[in-house]
């Protein structure tokens, strides 16, 4: 079972960028599957972005970051990555990471103000 954390959160004005990094204690040559999901103040956790290492590595979004948001993974370097383009203030939240069934990350606080 790996470890997560999370870092590359911060704070930010609308429109700008951030990138969000997830290292892994080992190896994520095995796992399918990886995702970030946030949580916002009085919110349900949501999903954010998943990607999978089938067909070349298949992505999926949430409707609200389709076009503004890239998740990619470097195995490698054992770290899962959340590129946020075009942010707005409602994308603040704390953004986990998560590989299904095993583990969660602490979070990483991302604030987009206006």
């Amino acid at each position: 079972q790996v470890q997560l954390v999370e870092s590359g959160g911060g704070l930010v004005q609308a429109g700008g960028s951030l990138r969000l990094s997830c290292a892994a204690s080992g190896s994520i040559v095995n796992i399918n599957t990886m995702a970030w999901y946030r949580q916002a103040p009085g919110k349900q956790r949501e999903l954010v972005a998943a990607i999978t290492t089938a067909a070349g590595g298949i992505t999926n979004y949430a409707d609200s970051v389709k076009g503004r948001f890239a998740i990619s993974r470097d195995n490698a370097k054992n770290t899962l990555y959340l590129q946020m383009n075009s942010l707005k203030p409602e994308d603040t939240a704390v953004y986990y990471c998560y590989v299904p069934f095993q583990s969660w990350g602490q979070g990483t606080q991302v604030t987009v103000s206006s």
